[in-house]
């Protein structure tokens, strides 16, 4: 019996003739389908990576009918910095896989909308494209990134342009992709992280029982030399500051920032199991960096009761709001507020409860309620 179809981006509804004779409506809900690039997940341990585990986790607890999300990626783990096997991986992943498998794959599975969860990968998509970009670091802050990492991110850069839509994953970026690539406001959506904490800690074995605690990626642009001289300060001025512990993926700009003092614990990457732990029990987030394009470790030290220090610069005070410390980032400016934060119970109290408060707006069940409608928007231009 041949069918008469109706075509929403919401759901597709086919109606038989016959059925409609017997004035009975028989819907049958075929989903959308979309392909969410998870390469991310085997590139990288920073925030992109940590963004599409939450927004796949988000999605499934929405269980939203209307869309069938599967994953499109080259499934080879690519983590080390080994040379030459990094290297190869990445031109495979970016000269081949990108521009012969992923397009001819999309076409296979007649995805109605590719979702690129960094700047684009897949240099041709045959259906409708949603872009999120996180930062614009690579205009504001090139020497932050290996000269591949240049050349190449400028080319996905360029292809911005040419999705159907871009989410920001800050009012901050959003502002910046309209001033530096002159995107027209109406082509771009905000849509804030959520908070991967784990559900159960684990703690590290060796650690102080006090101590104060930085994450993230460690390179230049994350500032930890302005820690290392803070720390030198307060030695010369005859005080003696907790230890630092310290864990994220150690990069190669780290070398050059002197010899650290003799308290500091370097991690390297960590669990979020381990994570939570830390946070936890840290007396406070010391998070210096210089530019952001969200910051998701301030809102994890915030979901976790931790107090947070960290500048007022780029997105950090559009995700801290008033629930972090803001110090200038200075020596000066910093020792000042790890004062005041050893030495205040009050303020430190105050600061556990106002991020535990604030930290709770934002969740992945929110960021994949409001990416979904994104998709359904851009669906049914």
């Amino acid at each position: 019996m041949e069918a008469e179809y109706r075509v929403t981006y919401s759901n597709f509804v086919s109606v038989s003739p016959a059925c409609r004779q017997q004035s009975t409506v028989a819907q049958f809900v075929i989903a959308v389908q979309i392909a969410l690039d998870t390469n991310p997940l085997y590139t990288t341990r920073a925030g992109v990576a940590r963004y599409v585990r939450g927004l796949q986790a988000g999605l499934r607890a929405n269980n939203d009918t209307a869309f069938e999300v599967a994953p499109l990626a080259w499934k080879v783990e690519n983590f080390s910095y080994v040379q030459p096997a990094r290297a190869i991986k990445t031109a495979w992943r970016e000269l081949v896989w990108a521009r012969t498998t992923a397009p001819r794959q999309l076409r296979g599975t007649k995805a109605d909308l590719l979702h690129s969860t960094a700047l684009p990968l897949i240099e041709y998509s045959p259906c409708r494209h949603v872009v999120t970009l996180h930062d614009l670091a690579l205009l504001r802050n090139p020497a932050r990134f290996r000269p591949w990492q240049r050349r190449r991110g400028l080319n996905r850069l360029k292809r911005i342009a040419d999705a159907d839509h871009i989410i920001a994953v800050s009012q901050f970026t959003a502002d910046e992709a309209m001033g530096l690539l002159q995107v027209p406001a109406a082509k771009l959506s905000v849509v804030h992280h959520g908070v991967p904490l784990a559900e159960h800690e684990e703690m590290p074995a060796g650690l102080p029982d006090e101590f104060f605690l930085s994450v993230g990626s460690l390179e230049p642009g994350k500032n930890l030399s302005l820690l290392k001289q803070v720390w030198h300060q307060a030695q010369q001025n005859g005080a003696s500051l907790p230890p630092l512990v310290i864990a994220g993926a150690r990069w190669e700009g780290v070398a050059t920032e002197g010899s650290p003092p003799a308290d500091w614990y370097y991690l390297g990457y960590q669990s979020d199991e381990v994570l939570l732990a830390l946070y936890r029990r840290a007396r406070g987030l010391l998070f210096p960096s210089l530019y952001e394009g969200f910051g998701l470790p301030v809102l994890e030290a915030m979901a976790a009761g931790c107090p947070v220090i960290c500048g007022r610069v780029a997105s950090l005070p559009e995700v801290g709001g008033d629930a972090a410390c803001y110090a200038d980032l200075t020596i000066k400016g910093y020792l000042s507020a790890i004062d005041a934060l050893i030495r205040d119970d009050e303020m430190r109290e105050h600061l556990r409860q106002a991020g535990l408060d604030h930290a709770r707006k934002f969740t992945w069940a929110r960021c994949a309620q409001e990416t979904s409608e994104v998709w359904r928007q851009t669906l049914s231009v």
